[in-house]
């Protein structure tokens, strides 16, 4: 992983100013002064905070001061990059094979000796890569030094900057990874930060937090990939080939797999069976086919007739059953004869039902019409009309003629036969 010069690396923390103007008994400093832009300063002990209502954001909270750093205006670009980090998350923890477990915004206490709290921070998205790590099941808080620390922590700077304090109590706390995210739509008032992606990595060596291009708990996931996966109104194909390359690193390091996941593995099996029953019906009907040509061929051969080979390849045999097509094959006489009887029964299967059946529409139905299109040149029809006029007028002759000859035969037998 590539890393920023050591420039980056975020000093230690100054004295609050609150602190030291309440000594003085001079007046509390502006959010400005104490480091908390986009904040305003509540009085607020421990047993106050232990009542606070959980729907309030508070950014950080100390004992000494008796003051409580409250978030002005939680707006909906501040509010949006932590569930969709929380969306990514879910689709990496697929293609890796297990879980990756997000705790949302948290808030952090910090005890002193004697057990009472001394220092309260809230994270906007917090992250567990490995999800059965011991943490805050039960309580709203994590309390540090009793539950592990999460793997990653996302801040989003909409009106605030966490880099004045909140950033140097992460390193305090030795946190390994926290992203700073500075929205596309950061335009407030005491935003005039360039929107991107910042990530903080804890150095081992020197304790303090380095600027990367890339993170560590994720590993390959740089910083402007990550940056465009938070804002980005729909995800791209190069995000979704980001996520899966991420997922399948962290299941190389862990010696985990996608299917290992139980959702996908049901999927991937549901998938399976209807490709093996597709592939099945498929595999029979082609199948069945190739049986029918091979035993008319095999009847035309034994009769000496010279079979329509361009007929039978194509598979247009298909629009017919076997036993229809072995008796065309038995009862012509020349390739023109079996193809013609051929048509004729698709036509009477067409007609007796009066739609193409399911095994015409599906496997024959386009070699039934190229059939008809191929098929022997109809014969001349005659005038059906004029041929009844004439037969009719024949008829009426006849009876004409037969009606006078039987009154001649009369009229000589009541004659007087001469000598």
């Amino acid at each position: 992983m590539s890393e920023l010069p050591a420039s980056a690396i975020v000093s230690a923390a100054p004295e609050p100013r609150a602190s030291r103007a309440k000594r003085r008994g001079s007046r509390l400093p502006s959010a400005e002064e104490a480091g908390f832009p986009g904040c305003q300063a509540v009085p607020m002990n421990a047993a106050q905070l232990a009542r606070m209502d959980e729907g309030k954001r508070i950014e950080y909270w100390d004992a000494e001061d008796g003051l409580a750093w409250m978030v002005c205006e939680a707006t909906f670009a501040h509010e949006l990059p932590a569930p969709r980090l929380a969306v990514l998350l879910d689709r990496i923890a697929q293609a890796r094979g297990t879980a990756i477990e997000c705790g949302g915004s948290t808030t952090f206490h910090e005890r002193g000796p004697k057990g009472d709290r001394i220092r309260a921070m809230e994270a906007d998205q917090t992250v567990y890569l490995q999800a059965a790590r011991p943490r805050a099941q039960q309580s709203p808080f994590v309390v540090l030094g009793h539950q592990a620390p999460p793997d990653l922590v996302l801040e989003v700077d909409h009106t605030t900057d966490v880099r004045r304090r909140k950033l140097h109590e992460y390193q305090k706390w030795r946190f390994p990874e926290v992203w700073v995210e500075v929205p596309e739509e950061a335009t407030g008032r005491r935003s005039r930060r360039r929107p991107g992606t910042t990530i903080h990595v804890l150095d081992a060596d020197t304790g303090c937090y380095r600027e990367a291009a890339a993170s560590r708990a994720l590993p390959g996931w740089k910083a402007e990939e990550i940056h465009l996966a938070l804002n980005e109104p729909r995800r791209s194909a190069h995000t979704w080939a980001a996520l899966e390359r991420v997922g399948r690193a962290l299941g190389k390091q862990e010696g985990t797999k996608p299917t290992e996941d139980p959702q996908l593995r049901r999927l991937l099996a549901e998938a399976r069976s209807a490709g093996h029953r597709e592939g099945l019906g498929s595999g029979l009907a082609q199948g069945r086919e190739a049986a029918t040509a091979a035993a008319v061929q095999a009847i035309l051969r034994q009769r000496g007739i010279e079979h329509a080979t361009e007929l039978l390849a194509d598979g247009r045999l298909a629009a017919l059953s076997a036993e229809r097509a072995v008796a065309a094959a038995l009862a012509c006489d020349s390739e023109a004869d079996l193809r013609e009887r051929l048509v004729c029964r698709f036509q009477n299967d067409v007609c007796s039902s009066g739609r193409v059946s399911s095994q015409g529409r599906d496997a024959g139905g386009l070699a039934g019409r190229h059939i008809l299109k191929q098929r022997t040149p109809r014969r001349r029809r005659t005038n059906v009309p004029f041929a009844m006029s004439i037969r009719n007028r024949t008829t009426r002759q006849r009876k004409r003629l037969n009606t006078s000859a039987s009154d001649d035969a009369v009229a000589s037998e009541r004659s007087p036969r001469s000598l």
